[in-house]
């Protein structure tokens, strides 16, 4: 292949994409990372239109128009609560525009000669449409319209290999095929993969959205890398592959902080015998001595506070309390108050969903601490506040074997001096598992809407109120 114009502006885009996405890992450069990839998927179109000589083709032009007034007009008014749904709709679109050039391609290739455009045409098809249901299936979850819980049904499992059995078959058999039975056999394929998708995606409860939407992300980048070998375009292979093992990788990173395997997160697994132990406490993170926050009022422990992490959670999403949690560190911070925010790495129902939470109401980045670094800071720190966050800070993660969260990292907000606590409830989370820390005799718990309940603890900040003890 010569490596001409084509190539060479092909790998400056695909260099661009990569350096997006090694923006976009660091929480002060991220709306940056994504500029340059929305930029560089731009500069890919443009580029695919210029060297297959499609630049008079009016209808596409008035579809990409309409596209892109779609998707500026979703992006102004899908609120921050709502961008999980967002994101596993825009990985169902992706796979939905594999499936289309896929199909394309299978109906356009009855000669015998172009084999290898009809197996990758097959693929793409394939992951394309579980992409495209799995995804709209994660959306509905997130969005309420489906059970959040996982939903299991006899003889999944058997179901699950028939489902793969019979699209193995038949995608072999319309790759072979010619004319109206290869069509024929390609659309009973993708109703099939539809209906897979569907069913792969449900018995995934809330609690492991996260890691779905990783998952569902790194099949639309295959599904597009795939559909480049079948239409031959090697941009597209490379930019879907690059997706591909982006979302493949951090599918991993989120496996690795819920400790579970991917196979548990799939199958919505509500259990494991001998799951694997919790990480050790380090040697010299033995908690201190704790105040009985019990016999004290949430808003002077608080006033009094020289550190405090705050914890948040979904609940806060919920709750859309992120302006409150921004008054309240202003206000602390101006009391001579260290805050600083405590980031589960599943906090939330996507990657990163607290930081994009914590970022729209302008907390400063170095305020934003991941766990494994602020961990070992909970022994010295006056005061932890958890705001709508459950799993992620219950300690039954250490010793409840045979839960879905047993081994499970955990922030460890057990450890500070006091804990107040600005859950609706004292509900077990979506794992399901009854939150130990609640017990504690260190703890505060201010039931109700936890914008409702910051905004009461400004106020008896702010004037120098104590109080009845809440427990």
């Amino acid at each position: 292949m010569t490596f001409g114009i084509y190539e060479t502006a092909g790998l400056a885009v695909i260099l661009a994409v990569l350096a997006g996405i090694r923006l976009m890992s660091s929480v002060e450069r991220a709306a940056l990372g994504n500029r340059l990839g929305a930029l560089s998927m731009l500069a890919a179109i443009a580029l695919v239109l210029w060297h297959n000589g499609i630049v008079d083709a009016r209808a596409l032009y008035i579809a990409m128009a309409i596209g892109t007034l779609i998707g500026a007009i979703m992006a102004f008014r899908v609120t921050m609560i709502r961008m999980p749904q967002m994101v596993a709709l825009l990985n169902g679109l992706g796979g939905g525009a594999s499936l289309l050039v896929a199909l394309s391609v299978i109906l356009e290739s009855h000669d015998i000669m172009v084999m290898p455009a009809r197996i990758t045409g097959q693929l793409a098809l394939v992951i394309g449409a579980l992409t495209l249901s799995g995804s709209l299936v994660a959306a509905g979850k997130l969005q309420g319209l489906l059970p959040q819980r996982p939903v299991h049904n006899r003889g999944a499992g058997v179901l699950s290999l028939l489902f793969l059995a019979s699209i193995g078959a038949l995608a072999v058999f319309a790759t072979l095929a010619d004319g109206r039975t290869a069509a024929i056999a390609s659309f009973v394929v993708l109703a099939l993969a539809l209906g897979f998708g569907a069913h792969f995606t449900l018995p995934i409860g809330g609690a492991d959205m996260p890691v779905a939407i990783s998952l569902l992300n790194s099949y639309s980048g295959l599904a597009a890398s795939i559909c480049g070998f079948a239409v031959g375009d090697i941009l597209l292979v490379s930019i879907g592959a690059v997706v591909g093992a982006a979302g493949l990788i951090l599918t991993r990173i989120m496996c690795r902080a819920m400790n579970r395997s991917l196979i548990d997160v799939l199958t919505g697994s509500t259990g494991r015998a001998g799951g694997s132990a919790p990480p050790a406490r380090p040697a010299d993170a033995a908690p201190a001595a704790p105040h009985t926050a019990r016999e004290m009022d949430p808003a002077s422990i608080l006033a009094s506070a020289s550190s405090v992490v705050i914890i948040p959670g979904y609940g806060m999403a919920l709750a859309q309390a992120q302006t409150q949690v921004r008054a309240l560190y202003d206000l602390l911070e101006s009391r001579g108050a260290n805050v600083r925010f405590a980031i589960h790495p599943v906090a939330g129902r996507m990657p990163g969903h607290m930081n994009v939470l914590l970022a729209e109401v302008d907390i400063p980045y170095e305020r934003l601490v991941d766990m494994d670094t602020i961990n070992p800071d909970f022994p010295a720190t006056d005061a932890a506040l958890i705001v709508g966050a459950c799993d992620v800070v219950n300690p039954a993660a250490n010793s409840a074997e045979g839960t879905p969260i047993y081994g499970m990292p955990v922030l460890r907000a057990e450890d500070a001096h006091s804990i107040i606590v600005c859950n609706m409830d004292r509900k077990p989370g979506y794992s399901g598992v009854e939150n130990t820390l609640y017990g504690k005799d260190n703890v505060c718990f201010m039931e109700g809407n936890a914008a409702e309940t910051l905004e009461g603890l400004i106020a008896r900040i702010k004037s120098g109120a104590g109080g009845t003890a809440v427990s």
